[in-house]
């Protein structure tokens, strides 16, 4: 009868062990469970912690984006004097107007480039214009092109107006530095 009771008691201390061990194995995969979740938690954080600083500086240029475009209207009411152009007659931002009507008069009369390149070259404050008008909206696409995450709004300014302005003053000023005259 001791015999039975010691093979009872080491029976029941085996099925102890054993529940243990599977408390402890179901634990410890819980435990890799959660960490796995938490793991994927976090790079989930970090990512959307990324595309808010992104939107953030884009809502920053896009709230701010009257001054930006009362600064490059600024810079082209000389250019627009000295080659004679008229801004669009639209219901548009006045610097959407302008731009305009700079890019259809040179649709129009290829000879707008040869203006402006003689403005450039004879006229320091047209060429101070056209150089403040290029850097800052240089500038500004490259702030929408690094907080843009997915391109849009700068594919958008630089395909539009904003990125064919920036062409036609760059070619004038380029044809400006070659010539002599």
């Amino acid at each position: 009868m001791q015999n039975t009771l010691i093979i009872i008691g080491i029976s029941v201390v085996l099925l102890i062990q054993i529940v243990i061990f599977y408390y402890i194995y179901t634990t410890n995969s819980r435990i890799r469970d959660v960490a796995k979740t938490l793991t994927h938690q976090y790079n989930l954080i970090v990512k959307i912690q990324s595309v808010l600083k992104n939107k953030s500086a884009t809502n920053a240029v896009a709230e701010n984006a009257e001054m930006i475009y009362q600064d490059l209207l600024q810079n082209l009411i000389p250019i627009m004097a000295a080659i004679d152009v008229m801004p669009r007659n639209t219901n548009e931002h006045p610097l959407w107007r302008a731009l305009g009507g700079i890019m259809d008069e040179y649709a129009k009369n290829p000879f707008a480039l040869e203006k402006l390149r003689r403005c450039i070259k004879l006229d320091a404050e047209v060429a101070r214009s056209v150089d403040n008008y290029m850097n800052r909206a240089d500038g500004f696409l490259n702030h929408l092109t690094t907080t843009d995450p997915d391109g849009i709004l700068a594919a958008t300014f630089t395909d539009g107006l904003l990125g064919q302005s920036l062409t036609f003053f760059a070619q004038a000023k380029q044809l400006a530095a070659q010539t002599n005259e």
